[in-house]
């Protein structure tokens, strides 16, 4: 079977600065996978170069197409979703409207001509990016929120309105970047079975970038650990989290900094 997403020998420098320094990753249809290392490791940045935001060398390849060369819309449309750690939505916007713009962004465009005219073509495309948006609100539990101002959210919820317009686009691989920053410990311990449940929806593959690392360890089937742009340990998460390397650059001295890490009190 075709892996989902294979990153091989990605390079990327920022001047004499070499943040990436061949990274090579590999993630299985349906898998969910964990990235883990220190600030400045080169998380991010990998994510950036995945999504064709910062220039690279090296190859990524999604579903066994190269998509090294193309453009990040073009890489959003063949299946690759994107989340940030700061989520940049319209406040003035209702949940509801918000997740039908991200929707109508997927749908065949109607063209500007119909859409004044309001034709039935038109009308079908608005239909269909409700439809999908009652659909998310469901699915990630945002029913009690649908008509509220993005503005009026918490932290917490904010976050998942901006998943859910990322899976608006039905992405094949979804990447996230610390989606439990910055939220309360009650809205950490119920994202680990929302993405679960995301994850079995759309049958679509994840990677993780998180330094909650119950969180992590409770999704990620493999991790990939990540020094100063460079993968220095992959493989089963708890193997990951004990290795040697691993606990000297990221988690410190004592491997029981592996259960405090990323809580919150």
């Amino acid at each position: 079977m075709t892996d989902a997403l294979v990153v091989e020998d990605l390079r990327v420098a920022f001047g004499g600065l070499r943040a990436l320094d061949g990274v090579t990753i590999r993630v299985g249809a349906g898998e969910i996978v964990g990235l883990i290392g220190p600030n400045g490791a080169g998380k991010t940045t990998l994510f950036d170069g995945v999504c064709g935001f910062v220039s690279c060398e090296g190859s990524i390849t999604l579903a066994g197409r190269d998509i090294g060369a193309s453009s990040p819309h073009v890489r959003a449309a063949a299946g690759l979703g994107r989340s940030f750690q700061d989520a940049r939505l319209f406040g003035a916007l209702s949940v509801l409207e918000t997740l039908q713009v991200a929707a109508e962004l997927h749908l065949e465009r109607s063209g500007v001509l119909s859409t004044m005219a309001g034709l039935r073509r038109a009308r079908r495309a608005e239909r269909r990016a409700e439809a999908t948006a009652s659909e998310l609100i469901d699915l990630m539990g945002l029913a009690p929120y649908r008509a509220k101002f993005v503005r009026e959210l918490s932290t917490g919820t904010r976050r998942i309105v901006d998943l859910a317009c990322v899976l608006a686009q039905s992405p094949s691989v979804v990447l996230l970047d610390e989606p439990s920053s910055g939220i309360a410990q009650r809205e950490t311990e119920s994202l680990g079975p929302l993405l679960l449940g995301v994850r079995e929806h759309l049958s679509c593959s994840m990677v993780l970038i998180e330094h909650d690392m119950p969180l992590l360890l409770s999704l990620a089937e493999r991790v990939y650990a990540l020094e100063t742009g460079r993968v220095i340990a992959e493989g089963r998460p708890d193997d990951v989290v004990h290795d040697p390397e691993v606990i000297r650059s990221y988690l410190g001295a004592d491997a029981s900094a592996i259960q405090r890490s990323g809580r919150r009190t």
